[in-house]
């Protein structure tokens, strides 16, 4: 049976008011069409919205929330404040999965007025395909619309980390990290606007992301999902994340969630959702910024970090989540909390005495929604406790609820509730796999040529291809790729591995031979070219994939050293969420860093192995080369130890990487040599390909403070580009420096002090140039 068009299945809101008396019959249709019977919607339904301002699309936003807010119950408006997963309206209704389930359909978005349903790390429909997302979306939504008592619209919230990751068929991209290892800035936007058009297509409206955390402690779960370990490289690939997902040029606008806000990567231990201890001079000047630049992009939500940061939860910050994020970054969305953050005030950090007391701290501090995902009705009930009690004024209720609604109206869905599930699969299945190749290939760092090994070329005849990652998908893909944990054991995903891509693209004359046993493989290189060995690590997310040793497993290790030892060229290509300690596997004449790099990995690898792409990519975080090195990152500031490891000493440095073409990079000029400190430099940067082959050079300028009164580091970022050069030819690289990228916090050891430029003389370097050029600000 054909799916009617969902503009066809329920009107939309604003002609609820004259379609009233029709809802009878349309209940009828709705369970005929959606196998989800619609309840009768109350007589009283009529009284409550005629005349209603708010069902008027061409009234301004804020008259239409003040109208609805008015209008609504104080339940109603608790309800609104609710998060719940979307496993509480399925099957049994307890994490069964399964088909929609009327009873608890009714519970949680009827009894308790719940604002959003979220599939949080999976929680797919019962059949995972773009369609059945849509109709499962359009099922939900119609019946919070159908039978609410003012049909409010629900938001539908999902993690589309790195492409619209729970969807079998859907493309994934790189990880996170493997997008800050581009430095492209415009090819992370093209990366999320194919994300913004998959998820738009299903019917979801909320993608919790992107993630504007800085990755320094390689221990940690979550490394992975950051794009760096510098905040002007994070920052700005996370402002273009937002602007690119809520890009509404699809026909349908989504809100991105900035997270985690703040201070989340560097646990104390390296243990995810451990306490962060940070001095106020490093909050405000390493850890703060990318979110900052992130959320000024436009972002209609945040959510806040499950972690506690210099003893208090950030749940319950009202410093991080009032006076920072409203007060000095003038957000004005939504701040949702992460998964049962806000009961964990109560059960894990003990600053709440019972739940509704914990409702009140969040509640208070700054959090408007709760993603308190299993239990609506205690929520509810916890959260009408706390305002009797006088913890929640009305006043903040109604707040917290005008934020909500007001996302709801920027979104459209109170006109557009609906898709064509009939068009989500065409749009979703195998879109934009060129793009996925290009990040792919442009995310690969290449850290060692020794002799030119690569590219491979017409002197490799036979080519040994080994490593548990040469033909595994999903440890290609990672966590956060299907399911939470990766992708479920017996659960079969689309794309290309480096095995399948070696073989495709391999050139004419060249025989592939797999080896999945590390001593046939050593063997059978003895008569062959060189070898492919794909290492690296399993998939995982959050607190199971924290790794307190980092190091690239031993029996990986002695695979390497074995195809070694025949004395035949050796290429390891890591496949791996975060840099690993290497060992011995460091020296080989090839290396090449894929990083998580999705569905077209294989083929990017393959690509850049035999030289159809020249490598680009640059670390966007440091090395290290010993266990016990982390955290590093070259922001490192200064001491007296003068010990080989006490500074910054990584195996490869934040902006390492090599390409198939050799660039000379000059010393930068400035518009200026004396500004002042609300200005912006304009910098140019004279680059040459001095090499045969033309390629993408990544030009960084960083600022350096010779003199100052609290420790600098000896350079920071303060600017990036990519220029494209054919070979042989020069070119300039023109960047923009805002002279605020100079500031630190000024004060004693106490913090009191604010971030500010101070008067003097710096100096802005570019590349891996040990001078640069001089200039004041006054």
């Amino acid at each position: 049976m054909r799916l009617v068009p969902p503009t066809r299945l329920v009107p939309p809101v604003h002609r609820i008011r004259r379609r009233l008396a029709t809802f009878g019959s349309l209940a009828l249709l709705c369970t005929a069409l959606t196998g989800v019977t619609a309840a009768p919607v109350p007589a009283a339904d009529s009284q409550a919205s005629a005349g209603a301002r708010y069902l008027d699309p061409r009234a301004p936003i804020p008259e239409r929330v003040a109208d609805l807010v008015h209008r609504m119950t104080l339940p109603e408006k608790i309800g609104q404040m609710d998060q719940l997963a979307l496993v509480t309206v399925q099957g049994t209704c307890n994490w069964s999965g399964g088909a929609l389930n009327d009873a608890c359909l009714h519970d949680v978005l009827v009894d308790h007025a719940a604002g959003s349903i979220l599939s949080g790390g999976g929680m797919p429909p019962q059949v995972n395909s773009p369609k059945d997302w849509a109709d499962l979306t359009n099922q939900v939504q119609n019946y919070a619309i159908t039978n609410s008592r003012l049909h409010i619209p629900i938001l539908y919230g999902i993690d589309a980390v790195h492409g619209h990751n729970n969807v079998l068929g859907a493309t994934m991209f790189p990880q996170q990290i493997g997008m800050g290892a581009t430095w492209d800035p415009a090819l992370e936007g093209e990366v999320e606007q194919s994300t913004q058009r998959a998820v738009a297509a299903t019917g979801i409206n909320w993608v919790f992301g992107p993630v504007a955390e800085v990755a320094r402690d390689q221990r940690w779960g979550r490394y992975y999902e950051a794009f760096s370990e510098d905040p002007v490289l994070t920052g700005t690939l996370a402002a273009g994340a937002v602007t690119a997902l809520q890009d509404g040029t699809s026909g349908t606008r989504l809100a991105a969630s900035v997270k985690h806000f703040a201070g989340y990567s560097q646990p104390l231990n390296g243990h995810d959702r451990v306490p962060a201890d940070y001095s106020a001079r490093y909050l405000q000047d390493t850890v703060l910024p990318a979110y900052r630049q992130a959320v000024q992009a436009g972002a209609l939500s945040v959510m806040a970090d499950s972690g506690a940061v210099n003893g208090i939860p950030v749940t319950s910050s009202h410093y991080l989540l009032t006076d920072v994020l409203r007060g000095q970054y003038h957000f004005d969305g939504v701040v949702v909390s992460d998964w049962s953050d806000v009961r964990n005030l109560q059960t894990s950090y003990h600053i709440a005495a019972d739940y509704p007391s914990a409702i009140a701290e969040a509640v208070n501090a700054g959090v408007d929604m709760a993603m308190e995902p299993t239990n609506a009705a205690d929520f509810s009930t916890s959260a009408l406790t706390a305002v009797q009690r006088g913890l929640i004024s009305q006043q903040r209720i109604d707040q917290a609820v005008s934020r909500i609604l007001t996302m709801k109206f920027r979104l459209g869905l109170f006109e557009h509730p609906y898709v064509d599930a009939s068009r989500a699969d065409a749009i979703v299945d195998n879109a934009d796999l060129p793009l996925a190749r290009k990040a792919a290939a442009e995310s690969a760092v290449l850290l060692r040529n020794q002799n030119k090994v690569l590219p491979l070329g017409s002197t490799t005849h036979k080519l040994v291809v080994t490593g548990p990652n040469a033909d595994n998908m999903a440890n290609q893909l990672g966590g956060w790729s299907i399911g939470w944990q990766g992708v479920p054991a017996g659960t079969s995903v689309p794309g290309t591995t480096v095995l399948a891509g070696l073989r495709a693209g391999a050139p004419a004359g060249t025989s592939i031979d797999y080896q999945s046993d590390p001593a046939a493989a050593a063997n059978d290189l003895r008569t062959a070219d060189a070898a492919v060995v794909v290492v690296g690590n399993t998939p995982g997310a959050e607190g199971p994939n924290d790794q307190p040793n980092p190091s690239l497993a031993p029996d990986q290790q002695a695979e390497v050293a074995a195809l070694q030892a025949t004395g035949k060229p050796v290429i390891v290509v890591v496949i791996a969420d975060r840099p690993l300690v290497l060992g011995s596997a460091a020296n080989t004449a090839g290396l090449l860093m894929a990083w998580l790099p999705g569905t077209e990995g294989g083929n990017a690898v393959a690509d850049l192995l035999y030289g159809k792409a020249d490598p680009s990519g640059r670390l966007p975080v440091s090395w290290p080369k010993a266990i016990g090195n982390e955290p590093e990152f070259y922001t490192q500031l200064p001491g007296t130890n003068g010990g080989t490891d006490s500074g910054y000493s990584p195996l490869f440095a934040f902006g390492a990487g090599l390409s198939y073409t050799d660039y000379s990079i000059g010393t930068p000029a400035l518009d200026r040599d004396t500004v002042k400190p609300d200005a912006t430099i304009k910098v140019s940067v004279p680059v040459t390909n001095t090499g045969s082959t033309a390629g993408d050079l990544v030009v960084p300028v960083y600022a350096a403070e010779p003199v100052s009164q609290v420790l600098t580091p000896p350079k920071w970022l303060v600017g990036f580009t990519r220029v494209h050069l054919a070979a042989g030819a020069t070119g300039t690289a023109s960047v923009s420096v805002p002279v605020s990228l100079l500031a630190h916090t000024q004060g004693d050891i106490n913090g009191d002090g604010h971030p500010s430029v101070t008067p003097g003389s710096y100096t802005l370097l570019a590349g891996d140039a040990t001078t640069g050029t001089a200039f004041t600000v006054k």
